[in-house]
């Protein structure tokens, strides 16, 4: 009886430090990509065409599950369900996506911050009106663009030095001519140009650059401007993308160019963004960030039909 008995605790022992022993299988991250719906010229705006683009630029990826969203908001709602980070790219203002249906598509992503979802928005998607959604974007990514307080250049900035971030892992520097924003509605009214958490949220700028005076005199796409208020800040560095981290233990992050399709062709424009991706969803960042090729094939690749410009 007594034999019985130590037996059977050394079988349970054992059994224990089996189980014990086998590493714990690291959940898939689950990375959903929304494109918005068609607009502007050819190889503008092409955002059904971006997304697949990085979608299949992010299919090597270890430990990563990406779900695209093509031509806007999605009938079936249950491609959230399991969502840790869900990424904007898609035309903004008062047509942005999320700010639809009276305000119900901001409560459900406000409730999947609340749970750590992170929240990504690039090019115009950064964009809401500040009374609509402007609070909410400021506790999502931090801040958002604001019509007639932010610009719109066309202008090549050049970026030349990255603060230590996963997201600049492996990124060089690059210039690239888009229609990059700046001047953006920031929480607390921050430059955006340097690091530092206020409101519990930490800011970190990631691509930062000094317009020159002939970019803050315009014209901006629209409204052409200039702004005075662009003007009298001659000389100071911009924050083009941003990073934070949410008390609530979500992640966010604006990317304001993207405008032009073609420019996904570039590696390391391409680089940072594939990383702000995988960063967002919580998957590590590989140390020389994510390597991807891409062809002139890819680019021409579902590229929505539009009628050329006159």
């Amino acid at each position: 009886m007594v034999t019985r008995h130590i037996l059977r605790s050394l079988i349970l022992a054992v059994a224990a430090f089996t189980v014990s022993a086998i590493p714990a299988i690291a959940k898939t991250k689950q990375l959903v990509i929304m494109a918005g719906k068609p607009s502007h010229p050819p190889r503008m705006h092409e955002f059904n065409a971006g997304v697949q683009l990085l979608n299949k630029c992010l299919q090597a990826t270890k430990g990563l599950d990406v779900t695209t969203v093509l031509n806007g908001w999605p009938k079936d709602e249950s491609v959230f369900d399991e969502a840790d980070a869900v990424v904007f790219y898609m035309d903004g203002g008062g047509r942005h996506e999320a700010v639809q249906e009276d305000g119900r598509r901001l409560k459900m992503i406000d409730a999947w911050t609340k749970r750590g979802v992170g929240i990504g928005c690039m090019h115009y998607g950064v964009e809401v009106v500040a009374d609509q959604a402007g609070a909410e974007f400021k506790r999502w990514i931090g801040g958002h663009y604001e019509n007639m307080f932010s610009c719109n250049p066309i202008w090549e900035p050049k970026f030349t030095q990255f603060a230590e971030h996963p997201i600049t892992q492996g990124v060089k520097p690059f210039g690239v001519k888009d229609e990059w924003y700046f001047n953006m509605r920031f929480i607390g009214d921050l430059s955006g140009n340097k690091s530092q958490t206020i409101e519990n949220l930490k800011f970190t700028p990631i691509l930062v650059a000094a317009p020159s005076d002939v970019v803050r005199d315009g014209p901006y796409v629209y409204p052409k401007g200039p702004y005075s208020h662009i003007q009298a800040s001659k000389g100071r560095a911009e924050a083009m993308m941003w990073a934070v981290e949410r008390p609530d233990g979500g992640r966010g992050f604006g990317f304001t160019g993207g405008h032009f399709h073609d420019n996904w062709a570039n590696d390391q424009y391409r680089k940072v963004v594939l990383n702000a991706m995988l960063w967002l969803a919580k998957v590590e960042v590989p140390t020389e960030g994510v390597e991807s090729k891409v062809t002139i094939e890819d680019l021409d690749a579902n590229l929505d039909l539009k009628a050329p410009r006159k």
